[in-house]
């Protein structure tokens, strides 16, 4: 039996879960998440000084209810996983500071990981899936299509050119005059508009490069709102309704392309697996949209629980978990620094330019 505690700081969230590994059953013993849209509400996105002291506050309290949820002291964990990027490098300070008192004072291991690598293996643990699979990540600082080979082994193949999709969203609701955080309120203003009213682009639709781009799609918004200002509610659920829908209508175009090459390369696999993740995957309407394509194509669509779609500690455990049974630990993790940028795929060549922090995607 193995049991990790995971601490997740890389943004706006302060977590931490246990998670319990038997044979073939794993359990999630505890999973909090103490979520900190309240403190940036007001500025509508996150302020990292805001939220690398919210995490400091919190943390300790947030690491001994896991435990207490769990029932368990850390005498019985055997070891931490720790977020120690991509992310806000104040909030991946503390949590990977944190984490290594704690492993230092217990004797227990330490293992650093990849926020990103989180995300990409939690339908192993809520699916059990078998790699290889397909992996469309979708989030505030993220969007990218990721063949997933195994624990450590990722080829990125495709990535967005400029804003990621939930930062598109997040834009969209605060020119909107929306509550934040934007994906869901988005979402929900959609949900009573008219998504054909604005023929908004669909950005590289149809392009034979398999990348995203997000820009153009929310400059198109902020034209139609600015001409239509003072906006009335119907305006808005309308735009929200019309963004959706060509974000929904781009995402399955780009998408398509990656499953017909991921058929290529695997062949002879009798059902293979699309996993979408990260808090973007949470939105109903690409859920159903991808659903589709995925039924047309001979896909499953595979999409963790909603609760496990953010950012959370329970998907930090598990990766540690998949790196400590894989030998794939750190040797000296105690020195190990936070990396505010940390590609997944470290090997192809970033879309953007690395500057001293390092390549962005």
């Amino acid at each position: 039996m193995t049991r990790i505690l995971g601490i997740e700081t890389s943004c706006d969230e302060t977590a931490a879960a246990v998670i319990e590994k038997s044979g073939n059953d794993t359990k999630i013993l505890s999973n909090v998440v103490l979520s900190q849209i309240a403190d940036h509400a007001a500025f509508g996105g996150v302020v990292p000084e805001i939220a690398a002291r919210a995490h400091v506050e919190a943390l300790d309290g947030v690491v001994k209810a896991a435990l207490d949820e769990a029932g368990l002291s850390l005498q019985h964990i055997d070891a931490i996983a720790a977020t120690a990027g991509p992310g806000l490098i104040g909030g991946l300070i503390v949590g990977l500071t944190t984490a290594k008192a704690i492993a230092a004072a217990s004797g227990k291991t330490l293992i650093p990981v990849n926020h990103l690598e989180g995300h990409a293996l939690t339908a192993r643990l809520t699916d059990g899936i078998d790699f290889p699979y397909l992996l469309l990540l979708v989030s505030g600082g993220h969007t990218q299509i990721v063949h997933v080979e195994g624990v450590g082994r990722y080829q990125r193949w495709a990535s967005t050119i400029d804003d990621a999709l939930g930062e598109a969203f997040d834009k969209t609701a605060k020119l909107l005059g929306l509550p934040y955080p934007g994906g869901p309120s988005v979402e929900m203003a959609a949900a009573d508009g008219d998504p054909a009213r604005f023929a908004f682009p669909r950005p590289l639709k149809g392009e034979s490069r398999p990348d995203f781009s997000f820009s153009g799609l929310k400059a198109a918004v902020r034209r139609e709102a600015t001409a239509l200002a003072p906006l009335s509610e119907k305006d808005i659920a309308d735009i929200c309704a019309s963004f959706q829908q060509a974000v929904t209508e781009t995402l399955t175009d780009r998408v398509a392309r990656s499953l017909d090459r991921f058929q290529e390369t695997h062949p002879d696999l009798e059902i293979p697996a699309l996993v979408v993740a990260g808090g973007v995957a949470a939105n109903q309407a690409i859920r159903a949209a991808l659903d589709t394509l995925c039924e047309k194509a001979g896909f499953r669509l595979i999409a963790p629980p909603l609760r496990l779609c953010g950012d959370n500690a329970a998907m930090i455990a598990w990766a540690g978990l998949e790196r400590l049974e894989a030998g794939l630990e750190e040797e000296e993790t105690l020195g190990f620094a936070p990396r505010p940028r940390w590609p997944l795929d470290q090997a192809s060549a970033p879309l953007f330019g690395a500057g001293k922090r390092g390549a962005k995607a």
